[in-house]
């Protein structure tokens, strides 16, 4: 299995997700997304829930990175937050599945240590990343055992609110790099192409891309701001 995140170095994942509230929510049209993303040269796919991995599967046959977003009423923590999740995504079978890998108050006070020995006690052959949003978590993850470390929550927490990986050329990228020897994976507001090679160009493992591709109403709403922007500029 550890040739599966080998095999992702310097290459382009794409996160394929569309929450209850958006308009393309829907297993096929997410099936149908990765399948246009694999034609493009994808390496992998970032899928949340099991109907959509399911379906995206039957579609690709590349990587899938699982996870599953459920609020908790307790608790800030939604990806794949519990072990109820770790074992849904399992009758999937993802390669990867990515937990909250937070230092916020967990649901029902469970431990990310717990949740972790857990799920290598139950499924030693799946491996785990990280979605982290600060250095110390990031070293928290490695020591935890995790395979890789992703920056997807930077900017996601109330400690980070209002910074982007991006922001002053990808320094919270460059720390996490300095931090820990497992791999990074950049992800979190890496908006164009340039800024993925830029990624990776630094030392990330493998960048993840998401919205930038598979979300029509987002990338629609940064032309309509630009557009917007121009429009005040010339009046």
């Amino acid at each position: 299995m550890k040739t599966v995140l080998e095999n992702l170095k310097g290459k382009l994942i794409v996160s394929c997700q569309a929450l209850e509230n958006e308009p393309l929510h829907s297993p096929f049209i997410m099936s149908r997304m990765a399948l246009a993303a694999a034609r493009g040269g994808a390496a992998a796919i970032r899928a949340n829930s099991v109907v959509d991995i399911e379906a995206i599967k039957k579609q690709v046959s590349l990587p899938v990175i699982g996870i599953i977003k459920r609020d908790y009423p307790e608790s800030d923590v939604f990806i794949t937050a519990t072990r109820k999740e770790v074992d849904e995504l399992m009758a999937v079978s993802p390669d990867i599945i990515a937990l909250d890998a937070t230092a916020r108050r967990r649901p029902a006070g469970e431990s990310l240590e717990a949740l972790v020995k857990y799920t290598r006690a139950h499924y030693p052959s799946v491996l785990l990343m990280a979605d982290i949003s600060t250095v110390a978590e990031a070293v928290q993850a490695q020591v935890l055992g995790f395979d890789c470390v992703g920056t997807t929550l930077y900017g996601y927490t109330a400690e980070t609110a209002g910074y982007s990986l991006p922001q002053n050329d990808c320094a919270f990228l460059k720390a996490v790099l300095a931090a820990v020897t497992i791999p990074t994976v950049a992800e979190g507001n890496v908006d164009t192409p340039e800024r993925a090679a830029r990624c990776l160009s630094l030392g990330a493992h493998t960048v993840v891309v998401g919205g930038a591709i598979t979300r029509p109403q987002q990338i629609t709403e940064r032309f309509m701001a630009a557009i917007g922007a121009q429009s005040t500029d010339g009046a």
